[in-house]
């Protein structure tokens, strides 16, 4: 009987990111919580939008002492409770009329309050709790407890985490195809594969629909089993639909 494949997905942990996170996260087998990599000032690491008053607006978990010079593990969230409740007040004036907010405000209430010092064991801790909620098995594992070699960079280093974890197959978000090279993956025993989200749209209030915004809006305004098939809408991109397309732009040209 041929063996298990394995399928494996590594990301830096982000602040309640959007709908395409989470598909990475189910497709794959094994996800690595990269939290041994630099902190992005500026990026999804510890922001993301959520809608209020009808546009999409930056909601973040505060810090102390973030730095690019800093790993994401080397980075403390601030947990002083005025700024939490802070945070739990605007979700309550966005959503508290939101059709699914008294299922889903308690679980990220709980994510907001929790007490983790380190914010790579609080966005974990995120993941995991929504996970649950959504019934995505995947198994989570953090990137600074793997015994590798840290002297590697980029490329390199994501083949060998792969390695390590017997992957047949990396998944990464299609923002990474420049990142990746398939022939190089190839060599190491890997297939490399794209996850391109499609296009979803849902009701917002009475609003023009925003896209792309926090899992918390994803959440809010959708029953648990709809944003499980909105897991399942996305586009795999393999190799040879890379040379497809390659091909197709030759002919046009």
């Amino acid at each position: 009987m041929e063996a298990k494949r394995i399928k494996v997905g590594i990301m830096q942990p982000y602040f309640f990111p959007y709908i395409g996170y989470w598909q990475l996260m189910n497709a794959v087998d094994k996800y690595v919580i990269y939290d041994d990599v630099n902190f992005i000032k500026g990026g999804w690491i510890n922001r993301n939008r959520i809608l209020i008053n009808g546009e999409p607006k930056f909601f973040n978990v505060p810090l102390i002492g973030a730095s690019p010079n800093k790993l994401i593990n080397q980075v403390n969230v601030d947990n002083n409770p005025v700024l939490k409740s802070k945070n739990l007040r605007t979700l309550v004036n966005v959503y508290g009329k939101a059709p699914y907010f008294k299922d889903v405000y308690p679980i990220v209430e709980s994510i907001i309050t929790a007490d983790y010092t380190n914010l790579a064991e609080y966005l974990a801790n995120s993941f995991r709790l929504i996970n649950n909620y959504l019934g995505i098995d995947t198994e989570l594992i953090i990137s600074s407890s793997l015994d590798k070699d840290c002297s590697l960079r980029a490329q390199d280093k994501v083949i060998a985490i792969c390695k390590l974890l017997n992957a047949n197959e990396y998944y990464n978000a299609i923002g990474g195809q420049e990142l990746y090279s398939y022939d190089d993956f190839k060599k190491a025993g890997i297939e490399l594969k794209f996850v391109k989200t499609d296009s979803i749209v849902y009701s917002q209030y009475s609003n023009d629909f925003v896209a792309n915004l926090s899992i918390i809006d994803v959440l809010m305004f959708n029953s648990k089993e709809d944003v499980r098939k909105m897991l399942k809408q996305y586009t795999l991109i393999e190799e040879n639909d890379e040379a497809v397309k390659l091909s197709k732009s030759l002919c046009e040209n």
